[in-house]
Parts: structure tokens; C-alpha cells; sequence
């Protein structure tokens, strides 16, 4: 099963340059989030630093009663064994057939037999669908099934939480349907805790329980999926939804001039649009529909009266 991951105050800079800051929330264990936001607004860095690649200025990460960034180097090791992570392009040693790329954290982070890791890897695989792949290079496969072979690297190891780097980067829209639909049921199957960095707003509608959105450098909201689909927050309701007029710009944010002139010329954000089902896993069984609601927050930090936004 998975586990909580509580961020609280986190802070990251790369120079004099703020990434974001004062960054505060709560994965749900077991759930699946989605961190969205503009292009350039640190979700990676904010993936990195939940995995104790970066070192985060300030705050605190807290998991299974741990800090991650007060841990000495070999703790942090011992805690990194709960997270898998799927990368952007997949990763994959281009060198190595697809099962031995699954096979090797197994060899090297483990003393299983040969036997033992044909029997993890081939369940892995067929988790993923790719069974029959085994001895093809990386190289002579689809886009897609990088993806696929990546996630089944990334779940070698059970991990408790899943970090997903804009996993839809590079495939078509029917291709993403189908990682949408395999994220789902690896959430059922497995237990653990998800998180998703994309740009994809067909998938954050549709796949998540909770969404957070990264903006400026600060995280304007995090909450239940169905909370941030009616928000009237401008920047959450622009992005969520895809629409042109509100506080974000073709390259970057508009100015209070720009914001203006907008206003004045009497375009309007419209109706919002119905909230989509919610994606389920294939097995027909529905997800938890009794659960507390997620930790809500905005730049504000304006809590909502208790259980306001119960999903």
C-alpha cells in the first residue's frame, strides 16, 4: 500500500532564482494527484526534490515519519526504495534489451536469484502489457512502449509511491488514452500513491483525485479533483480548462497592463465547462468514493469550512 507524502514550507532556488516557494500539501496515500502549471514553474524540480535528487532550500518532506531533507546519505537511500519514478523519455539503456532494462534495479539494488528476477520481471511486463517484448531494444519499439517498459522498471521494485514526469510527453492523444487508462489500473492494483506532472488537461480532468496547480512560484491550489474543476480562482479556471483569456500568456504571465486591456475589451471566461466522469480501472470496479477530502490550500492559505469539498 502506499504512503502520505506531507510537504510542508518547501523552497527551492537556483541561485538568486526562486523556483517556488513556501509550497505546502498532501499526497493521500494510495490516491493518484496531478501537479500541473505553466511551462517553466519547477514541477520537475519539484520531482526531484520529492525523491531527495535535489535538496530544497527550506521546508520539510515528510514520509513514513521522515524527513527526507534532514536525512544523512545512507537513510536517504534506505527511503528512496519506496519511490519509482517514470521519466519523461522513459529512460531506458538503449544498450539493453527491454528485460534486462526491467531486470536492473533488481540486480542492482537486490541479492534475488536469476530465477526470482524472471519471475518479478515477467510480472511487471505483463502488468504493463508487454509480454512478448522481452528481448527487443528499446530502440525498435514504439514511443509508447518505452513508456510502458520505463513504468514496469519503475514498479520492479513495489514501490509505495510513483512519480510520473509528464508521462503523455511525445504520444498521441490515443496512445495517451491508453497509459491513462494502465495508470489507473496500476493504481488499483498496487496501492500506492501517485504522482503525475503533465500538460495534458484531458488527463488531469480525468484521471486524478486530487490536481494542484504551480504558478508564479508558488502553488496557487491543491485539492480534490472535483474542487479545482469549479474553482473560479482566474488561474486555476484558465488553465484547467484550456482558455485563452485570464492571467496567463502566450510565453509568459501577462502584466497588470495586459490584464487591462483584457478586462476592458469585454472578453469573458464563460460558463465552465460539465466536470468529466472520472476515468475507472477496467475491472469495472469503482474507485473509493468514500474518502476525506484532500488537503486544500491556496496562495492564500485560506482553508474551506470542514468537509466543504468532499469529493
Amino acid at each position: 500500500m502506499g504512503v502520505a507524502v506531507a510537504v510542508e514550507g518547501l523552497s527551492k532556488r537556483f541561485g538568486r532564482q526562486v523556483i517556488w516557494e513556501d509550497v505546502t500539501l498532501t499526497l493521500p496515500a494510495g490516491e493518484i494527484s496531478v501537479l500541473l502549471g505553466p511551462s517553466g514553474t519547477g514541477k520537475s524540480v519539484f520531482l526531484k526534490t520529492l525523491v531527495g535528487l535535489l535538496r530544497p532550500d527550506s521546508g520539510s518532506i515528510w514520509i513514513d515519519g521522515q524527513d527526507l531533507p534532514r536525512l544523512k546519505e545512507r537513510q536517504l537511500y534506505a527511503v528512496r526504495k519506496l519511490f519509482g519514478v517514470l521519466f519523461q523519455d522513459g529512460a531506458l539503456f538503449g544498450s539493453m534489451n527491454i528485460y534486462d532494462n526491467v531486470a536492473f534495479p533488481l540486480r542492482e539494488h537486490t541479492r534475488k536469484s536469476e530465477s526470482e528476477v524472471r519471475a518479478i520481471v515477467g510480472e511487471k511486463l505483463d502488468m504493463v502489457g508487454l509480454n512478448g517484448a522481452e528481448r527487443k531494444l528499446p530502440g525498435e519499439i514504439s514511443g509508447g512502449m518505452r513508456k510502458r517498459a520505463g513504468l514496469a522498471r519503475a514498479l520492479v521494485l513495489d514501490p509505495e509511491i510513483i512519480l510520473f514526469d509528464e508521462p503523455d510527453s511525445g504520444l498521441d492523444p490515443v496512445r495517451t488514452a491508453y497509459l491513462n487508462q494502465l495508470i489507473i489500473d496500476l493504481n488499483q492494483q498496487t496501492g500506492a500513491t501517485f504522482l503525475i506532472v503533465t500538460h495534458d488537461i484531458n488527463t488531469a480532468r480525468t484521471v486524478p483525485d486530487n490536481i494542484g496547480l504551480l504558478h508564479k512560484g508558488h502553488l496557487a491550489m491543491f485539492g480534490p479533483r472535483e474542487m479545482l474543476l469549479s474553482s473560479t480562482e482566474p488561474v486555476v479556471r484558465q488553465f484547467l480548462n484550456a482558455q485563452r483569456v485570464g492571467p496567463i500568456g502566450m510565453s509568459e504571465e501577462k502584466d497588470e497592463a495586459d490584464l487591462a486591456a483584457e478586462a476592458e475589451s469585454g472578453e469573458e471566461l464563460g460558463q465552465l465547462p460539465p466536470i468529466p466522469i472520472q476515468l475507472q480501472p477496467s475491472n469495472k470496479k469503482p474507485r473509493e468514493a468514500e474518502r476525506p477530502p484532500g488537503q486544500w490550500c491556496n496562495e492564500n492559505n485560506v482553508t474551506p469550512p470542514s468537509g466543504s469539498f468532499a469529493a
